[in-house]
């Protein structure tokens, strides 16, 4: 990997609420709608003659961010391409943005390893800039071309900053016309993909990937299947695109009362057995052991509040 230096922790998000970056007024709605984290989109959300613009009101409203009180939502940026052929645009927005207040860069566009490596080493150099600690910005690179997703272990080795490594599928996007899948109304054409990413982010130790889309604003019934689905592979959170989804997400991709409650029994039933000599009990009428108590003491860890 390129940073050899600590890497700030980082934690699960749940839902991350993409916000036009000409549209900064909103991230109080997407505060209060309770994003994990909202991103600030400098690229397809807004048009070419307005991107100085958005540029400078993203990095204000990063620096309001960074005088502000410490709250829940991360703020992160999606800047546009690091392409040689753009003139450079997107690393000119890094730096503008880059900055106290920022938890972390989204990626588009990313092909290979070395997309990753340039952003990292310009993500280093703001940190030493602003004095901040190495890794203090998180990196989160989107697999939008099939040479990207195919080498998604690759990407996600390529710096230890990345830590939200996933795949974002959506009808009619970018990955669609890369790929060539044709989108169904459950999305199912993807599950293989989203599967296969999913794999290559965990077998790079990317601790926390994300997935997405849903683009049907009204449809929140297929919202909470799809999401559950996401879940299921063993995704940790979703992107998503209207404030009304951030409650549905939030909620699929955290543990519920019982299952709560079923983690502490299944972890004292383990270390029960533990101390009679025992490596394996029947719990509930399964067999447990304790590599199923190690999976839900990092449950309870993530998520238990009580």
């Amino acid at each position: 990997m390129s940073s050899d230096g600590a890497t700030t922790p980082r934690i699960p998000l749940r839902s991350l609420l993409f916000v036009p970056g000409s549209r900064t007024g909103w991230l109080p709605k997407a505060e209060a709608a309770g994003a994990d984290a909202a991103i600030l989109d400098l690229e397809d959300a807004v048009p070419e003659d307005g991107k100085a613009a958005a540029r400078e009101a993203v990095a204000a409203a990063v620096d309001r961010a960074a005088g502000a009180p410490p709250g829940p939502m991360r703020l992160l940026v999606r800047i546009n391409a690091l392409d040689r052929a753009a003139g450079w645009q997107g690393a000119d927005e890094l730096r503008a943005v880059a900055r106290p207040g920022l938890y972390g860069i989204v990626l588009p566009k990313v092909s290979g390893p070395e997309d990753v490596t340039t952003a990292d080493r310009l993500l280093a150099w703001c940190e030493r800039e602003h004095g901040l600690p190495e890794g203090h910005f998180a990196l989160l690179p989107l697999l939008e071309t099939a040479r990207g997703l195919r080498e998604a272990y690759a990407i996600g080795r390529a710096a230890a900053r990345i830590a939200h490594l996933g795949a974002v599928a959506a009808p009619d996007g970018d990955v669609e016309r890369a790929v060539g899948y044709r989108w169904s109304p459950g999305g199912e054409e993807t599950r293989e993909l989203r599967a296969r990413v999913l794999l290559d982010a965990r077998a790079a130790d990317r601790p926390h990937p994300v997935a997405g889309l849903w683009t049907d604003v009204a449809d929140l019934a297929g919202l909470r299947r799809f999401a559950e689905q996401n879940r299921a592979l063993g995704y940790e959170g979703m992107a998503v695109i209207h404030p009304s989804h951030v409650p549905v997400v939030n909620e699929v991709f955290s543990p519920d009362a019982e299952e709560l409650a079923r983690c502490r029994r299944l972890i004292a039933a383990v270390e029960r057995a533990q101390a009679e000599g025992t490596g394996a009990v029947r719990f509930e009428g399964r067999m447990v052991d304790e590599a199923m108590a190690a999976t839900a003491r990092r449950t309870l860890a993530r998520h238990d509040r009580g």
